[in-house]
């Protein structure tokens, strides 16, 4: 799951940045490409560490040296190394983030590098994440998942309709029905897990495709140059205010432990790919996974995870893609995609995985990606700006805040951060002006 990025502005952040440059990647040797990848949970880093291995094994030359990098500072990290010129050459980064880091100059077009075939395997979700104003920049192993986990037994016993799959996704009134029966059967009245215990993208990846699903948005997606309009119209004020009610009513579950689903206190968990292997250890045959709600215009979920680019340092390009294309072989998309339980990333590992092909649990994940029923997050160098003032309007609606309020103020923060930016033009002014 992506991590938080709170975009300050530069006077702030060089002096910071440039401390922590001194971390910068070692000195590469003569046929070596540099490998920077986010220290996230062990068995991930298990298996990036064994492909490298396996590629270097594979070939004299190049060499593959990988650095881990914790997870937290990641995103400061390559800022740093950015303003130093220091930059790996291959670069693992939030899949959001690669418009910001293009605009900055930090990444290289692929879409010449890339082989047809290769290019054609990967899920559509993915190249539409990794395509800035007609190029692609960034390809990913894996993609992500986002819907509702229930146990079966509970949704009948209470006389709920079970959803046949995206295109039978609850409405809005079903869902406030089915929240009420089961609160009448639950003596805390919590049966609805938000997983509130997470931080930072989370809320943004976790709850904006309830805008899309009901009309709203984050930005106006036709030219990247406003919030205001989209994100406080009517559509997403409503959206968030029916969000904003399951809390009121009690029907949230605050997850201080999380635990809420696996304990058994609440019915449903509104939740992520992530969370399969703990829910069905606890749960077993009697999990159900099922689409979000839909707000009005069909059922919405959000898509993206850890892409891979190549940076503007790098001096082999199409040795640094063999290696990334080494990484998009089916064999190697499952191994990670057994590591951390994610969506593979291409159409062929889909169709060998035991839980995302037809008949695997989690096929639903696998065909929201197929069928278009994910939305990417904004693709502007704003982002890292959107998603920090949605995540505090969310925390703003969370606490009580009359929502159209909380956000206006989102709106109004990205719409000043766009004009400061001049509307972020082709190229950052400070990678056009070292």
């Amino acid at each position: 799951m992506p991590v938080k990025f709170f975009k300050p502005s530069l006077s702030l952040l060089v002096p910071f940045l440039l401390t922590l440059s001194s971390c910068s990647k070692p000195a590469a040797k003569e046929g070596t490409l540099q490998l920077w990848v986010h220290a996230g949970q062990a068995s991930e880093r298990q298996v990036i560490a064994q492909q490298v291995k396996r590629f270097n094994a594979s070939q004299k030359a190049p060499v593959i040296q990988v650095t881990f990098i914790p997870e937290g500072a990641y995103n400061a990290q390559v800022q740093a190394a950015s303003l130093s010129k220091d930059l790996p050459d291959i670069l693992e980064f939030d899949g959001p983030f690669v418009y910001n880091y293009v605009w900055q100059q930090n990444l290289i077009p692929i879409d010449n590098l890339i082989s047809k075939a290769v290019r054609q395997d990967l899920l559509p979700s993915i190249i539409q994440q990794g395509t800035y104003k007609g190029r692609l920049y960034s390809v990913a192993t894996f993609d992500s998942g986002l819907g509702l986990y229930a146990r079966r037994k509970q949704l009948n016993a209470a006389g709920i309709r079970i959803p046949a799959g995206n295109k039978d996704a609850w409405t809005i009134p079903e869902f406030d029905r089915a929240l009420a029966a089961l609160a009448q059967k639950d003596s805390d009245r919590q049966v609805l897990d938000l997983k509130l215990n997470y931080r930072g993208e989370w809320f943004t990846y976790g709850f904006s495709p309830i805008l899309q699903s009901a009309g709203g948005d984050l930005i106006r997606r036709s030219n990247g140059l406003s919030a205001s309009g989209s994100l406080n119209n009517p559509a997403s004020v409503s959206a968030m205010r029916q969000v904003q009610v399951w809390i009121q009513r009690g029907y949230v579950d605050p997850n201080i432990d999380d635990a809420a689903f696996t304990n058994g206190r609440v019915a449903l968990s509104w939740a992520g790919h992530w969370v399969y292997r703990d829910y069905a250890k606890a749960v077993g045959a009697d999990l159900v996974v099922l689409p979000l709600p839909n707000f009005g215009n069909g059922s919405r979920t959000g898509q993206g995870s850890w892409n891979w680019g190549i940076t503007a340092n790098c001096q082999n390009p199409k040795a640094a893609m063999r290696f990334l294309e080494f990484l998009l072989q089916p064999q190697e998309v499952l191994a990670i995609a057994s590591a951390n339980g994610a969506v593979p990333g291409t159409k062929t590992a889909i169709a060998q995985s035991s839980l995302y092909s037809p008949s695997g649990p989690l096929h639903l994940f696998a065909a929201q990606l197929l069928a278009g029923q994910t939305v990417p997050r904004p693709q502007t160098p704003a982002y890292p700006v959107i998603t920090s003032a949605f995540q505090e309007a969310f925390a703003d609606i969370r606490n009580g805040l009359e929502v159209k309020t909380a956000l206006d103020k989102a709106a109004t923060t990205i719409d000043l951060d766009i004009q400061d930016n001049q509307g972020y033009p082709d190229v950052s002014p400070v990678a056009r002006n070292p």
